[in-house]
């Protein structure tokens, strides 16, 4: 016995999903700003605080946002770094989502 196949396949197009998906998951920085008036401690303890990082990972985030100006300190989704980006405010640091 004998089978027909179809001369082509239907196609499934996943663009479009996987388009959505990325746009729902865009990862943002949370970016903290140098300033006179900030002490490095104050800064470590802040990171350590808001953003979860180890002792060692605040030290060196710290000496960037020191001699370079600003540093990324954490990445994920603008709902996610708000609140963080909004703690680190209330404790007198600059920072920004971008």
């Amino acid at each position: 016995m004998a089978f027909a196949f179809p001369a082509t396949r239907p196609q499934t197009d996943y663009q479009d999903d996987v388009l959505l998906l990325e746009e729902e998951q865009e990862l943002r920085s949370l970016v903290v700003y140098n300033d006179d008036v900030n002490t490095f401690d104050h800064v470590i303890q802040t990171l350590i605080d808001v953003c979860g990082h180890e002792p060692e990972q605040a030290e060196q985030c710290t000496l960037l946002i020191h001699y370079k100006g600003k540093c990324a300190v954490k990445n994920g989704t603008f709902e996610e770094l708000a609140p963080r980006c909004s703690a680190i405010h209330d404790r007198g640091i600059s920072a920004d989502i971008v």
